[in-house]
């Protein structure tokens, strides 16, 4: 079992930044990948960046790329996601996820992942 525990969320102003933070506890040695999603009220879940504890390569959705970066800290078995240029469409709660499978490809739908954190609000006013 992994618990995640996600914190940082907040309000800010268009343009402003957030650093949301994930912190893993319980058998976080069998997760190759930690990813972020986000869900905006009334849509679906969506993937927005994923990245591997094993060597810290990454990956980003289109609509955040390079603007979020994804990264982690092994020794706090911590996953961040610096979100810089916010604006009013990034509002959402962001969810961490962890996936303990091997994937040829990155996983970027939520039914690949096994668990889940419960969410933290970013709110982004115009």
């Amino acid at each position: 079992q992994v618990q995640l525990v996600e914190s940082g969320g907040g309000l800010v102003q268009a343009g402003g930044s957030l650093r949301l933070s994930c912190a893993a506890s319980g058998r976080i040695f069998s997760s190759y990948y930690m990813g972020w999603f986000r869900q905006a009220p009334g849509k679906e879940r969506e993937f927005v960046a994923a990245i591997r504890w094993s060597g810290g390569s990454t990956y980003y959705a289109d609509s955040v790329k390079g603007r979020f970066t994804i990264s982690r800290d092994n020794a706090k078995n911590t996953v961040y996601l610096q979100m810089n240029s916010l604006k009013p469409e990034d509002t959402a709660v962001y969810f961490c996820a962890a996936e303990n499978q091997w994937r040829t490809s990155w996983p970027r739908d939520t039914d690949e992942y096994d668990y889940w954190g419960q969410g933290t609000q970013v709110t982004v006013s115009s």
